[in-house]
């Protein structure tokens, strides 16, 4: 049996690879585990899954996940669909400095901060006619929309937020996929006499479609930890009337503003099983569209 020696050259392959490997196994790997430790435990004392039984028969957490379940997929239906046609007539603009124009005004949003944008759109959704969109609808009688302070109509006010925040990075994206699109199988369909819409649909779609999948999985991923624009704007009570309390705020609750580490840890592990199995879905979906 031969025996395993390293060689020189991979002992400085594991130097320099050693602070990495330090930094996850210290910021990642360790909070991790002990975390999961800790979602049993009550006080210091061990308590089995008492934790997970409160998380799972409390409405407050149902009630948090359906928010964040109707945030996240709305927006990534919307955002994929809207930012991948946006790219696609991008792709399609014969002049190169009109395309980079666009490219540009596209992605702008992408570099603002959420809690700039949280202000932003704090402004524009302003309930009475001092905002701009009320004022807007004034202007063709009707009536000021409690954008952000009406339960109904909160979550998909967020909804649109994201949707302004998300465009110019899934579309630079988008773009670059469609340039890895042969330029043969285009023609091959115009010599079948398909138009715009047949090549788009019957090329374009399934030749992206490992990148239409993979933004899908990533932006669910990301709508499942919605936290930071949830907060400013609806508060630590996710207001209005809890329209904005999501899985991660529920977490933050319980266990930063209640003291109740192990709930919050065990919410956490909770979700995290969702989000694995979304996961999983997702991509189970995809396999079996690609076979």
């Amino acid at each position: 049996m031969r025996a395993f020696r390293l060689k020189r050259t991979d002992w400085v392959g594991w130097i320099f690879s050693l602070p990495l490997l330090i930094g996850i196994l210290g910021f990642a790997v360790y909070p991790m585990v002990y975390s999961l430790f800790m979602s049993f435990l009550q006080n210091g004392e061990w308590v089995g899954l008492k934790n997970y039984s409160y998380v799972v028969n409390d409405t407050m957490f149902w009630k948090s996940l359906w928010n964040t379940l109707y945030m996240g997929m709305l927006s990534v239906i919307l955002g994929v669909s809207l930012s991948f046609i946006l790219a696609t007539l991008i792709y399609n603009v014969n002049f190169p400095r009109w395309r980079n124009f666009f490219k540009a005004v596209y992605f702008l949003p992408n570099v603002v901060s959420l809690v700039a944008t949280s202000i932003l759109f704090s402004l524009l959704f302003y309930p009475d006619q001092q905002g701009l969109l009320n004022y807007v609808a004034s202007l063709v009688g009707i009536e000021p929309i409690g954008w952000f302070t009406d339960p109904n109509v909160a979550r998909f006010s967020i909804v649109l937020m994201t949707l302004w925040g998300m465009l110019g990075y899934n579309t630079i994206i988008f773009l670059a996929a469609l340039t890895s699109v042969p330029k043969e199988l285009y023609e091959a369909a115009e010599v079948d006499g398909g138009n715009f819409f047949k090549k788009w649909w019957y090329v374009t779609i399934p030749y992206v479609r490992p990148v239409l999948m993979f933004m899908v999985i990533i932006g669910t991923i990301n709508g499942m930890k919605r936290f930071t624009d949830i907060w400013l704007i609806g508060g630590s009570a996710g207001n209005p009337g809890g329209s904005l309390m999501t899985s991660v705020l529920y977490i933050y609750r319980n266990a930063f503003m209640s003291s109740q580490m192990g709930v919050g840890t065990a919410a956490t592990y909770l979700l995290f099983l969702i989000i694995l199995v979304l996961t999983l879905i997702l991509m189970k979906l995809n396999k079996d569209q690609t076979k």
